[in-house]
């Protein structure tokens, strides 16, 4: 082999020979940027998560009005409250409401703060909003959905500008009673036939914000709440009519729906469990008019004497129609019932879950059934406290 051959195959051994060195370096460098891309990316995201968790401005005193539109997801009303600056994300705020059971979120209008925590939002949001804007210039008396005519008492003397007790007195004023359903006859026609009620306008004045002008009087104030809700139902009287209900029996049963169904996808099939029931005969069996019965809370207990109250709004031992409604439902749980989900008539018992350990279903969610067996045992199961 000559020189030319030997410096040809120490050329070829050169350029064959591996080149440990380098290729090491330079995977091991794409492995530490690889490393602290992602270290910078955790501790990022870590950062905005707890930041994200935090109240958009502690120190704010801001009110700000938030609608809710009926049906709203949750992802949906963080992004709404994102964009009103209620809270800083709304991915994050969906994170947090889902994973502690809060959002069973109501249609509405609210007032919130910036300096409110993620916990105080979800929480007032599962409260229930106004009909209407609350924010409107003057003083003005919000009614909420659900609230008993006891509780419009307080917030009217919270107000400042009428009494309690005036307002009480109103209420039992059958002159002016008898004037409002001469005005609104279709209305407050079957209220006034009804017999045993508490209060004969309790469900009739409808939830929403109502300005106080200068020169207004109490009457002044309760015949518009009572002419809103006439302007509700106006297009519905023929249907309830064709559907053999009475305004007084609608609004009975949505009065107890507004307290019973959290979420707008269940009122319509609870309001047919109900019309099932009473087409069967049978009792309701709602807590929510037992509690009206013996003046007590959602918070308080019921006992054993409770439940057996001889009251004609106990429904657990009257079967049909309370004699009214036990609160001033919102137009929701009216339009539930002007749309009842009868089921084919095959839906007689509904549960409400609570939280239970390794439970498929969330907070609120109902659920129906035919039988009683079936249903007792969804309670045990779902709703081990039963209430």
């Amino acid at each position: 082999m000559n020189n030319d051959d030997n410096n040809m195959s120490r050329s070829r051994s050169r350029m064959n020979a591996p080149r440990p060195q380098n290729s090491s370096s330079i995977i091991k460098w794409v492995i530490g940027i690889l490393i602290a891309v992602v270290a910078v990316t955790v501790f990022l995201s870590y950062r905005y998560f707890n930041s994200a968790m935090q109240p958009m401005n502690p120190n704010s005193n801001q009110q700000i009005e938030v609608n809710v539109p009926i049906g709203a997801a949750p992802r949906q009303v963080g992004s709404i409250l994102q964009d009103k600056k209620v809270v800083k994300s709304g991915s994050v705020f969906n994170y947090y409401a889902k994973s502690h059971n809060l959002n069973n979120f109501q249609a509405g209008y609210y007032v919130l703060k910036p300096s409110m925590t993620l916990n105080q939002v979800a929480t007032r949001l599962q409260k229930g909003g106004a009909a209407q804007p609350i924010l409107v210039n003057g003083p003005k008396i919000l009614i909420r959905e659900g609230e008993m005519i006891d509780q419009i008492s307080d917030s009217i003397d919270k107000g400042g500008h009428f009494k309690k007790g005036e307002f009480k007195d109103l209420m039992k004023d059958q002159s002016f009673i008898s004037s409002l359903a001469k005005k609104y006859p279709d209305l407050l026609g079957s209220a006034m036939k009804a017999k045993d009620v508490r209060y004969r306008l309790e469900g009739y004045l409808f939830p929403a914000v109502y300005p106080i002008q200068k020169d207004s009087s109490l009457k002044d104030l309760v015949t518009q709440m009572v002419g809103k809700e006439d302007a509700i139902l106006k297009p519905y009287y023929s249907k309830l009519k064709s559907n053999n209900l009475t305004v007084q029996e609608a609004l009975s049963i949505a009065s107890l729906v507004e307290m019973e169904g959290s979420k707008e996808q269940d009122r319509a099939k609870i309001a047919g469990v109900f019309l099932n029931r009473i087409d069967k005969g049978e009792t309701l069996g709602s807590d929510v008019s037992t509690r009206y019965a013996v003046k007590k809370s959602a918070t308080q207990l019921l006992s054993q004497s409770d439940l057996k109250s001889t009251s004609p709004y106990n429904t657990r031992v009257n079967p049909g129609f309370p004699p009214g409604p036990v609160d001033n439902p919102g137009e929701g749980s009216v339009m539930a019932i002007v749309n009842a989900d009868r089921g084919d008539g095959n839906r007689f018992f509904f549960a409400v879950t609570k939280k239970v350990p390794g439970s498929k279903y969330n907070v609120g969610d109902v659920l129906f059934y035919k039988d009683i067996n079936s249903f007792n045992e969804a309670v045990s199961k779902y709703n081990p406290e039963g209430k």
